[in-house]
């Protein structure tokens, strides 16, 4: 089990840039995938991103594509999320999660609010 905490949201208006990152407990950081998702007033969590163990290979939603990049420091048990050219779309609560089998667990969220 691992503990993840997220920070780096806020409000950014449409066009600018975030960084989120997510620190996560544990010395077994590495061993772990770890994904970004996001969640919008009335609709279903989305998935963003996600990161091999070692940092080594990405993939992303169509939706972000482009303009986010995710990425990972092991030595500081930290996964980062770099948001570009914001839309107001992009306004949610994000998420980072940790997977072996499974995204077993979940970081509390942090609020993103892009106006236009």
């Amino acid at each position: 089990q691992v503990r993840l905490v997220e920070s780096g949201g806020g409000l950014v208006q449409a066009g600018g840039s975030l960084r989120l990152s997510c620190a996560a407990s544990g010395r077994t950081f590495s061993s772990y995938v770890m994904g970004w998702f996001r969640q919008a007033p009335g609709k279903e969590r989305e998935f963003l991103a996600r990161i091999s163990g070692s940092g080594g290979s990405t993939y992303y939603a169509d939706s972000v594509k482009g303009r986010f990049t995710i990425s990972r420091d092991n030595a500081k048990n930290t996964v980062y999320l770099q948001m570009n050219s914001l839309k107001p779309e992009d306004t949610a609560v994000y998420y980072c999660a940790a997977r072996q089998s499974y995204y077993s667990d979940w970081g509390q969220g942090t609020q993103v609010t892009v106006s236009s």
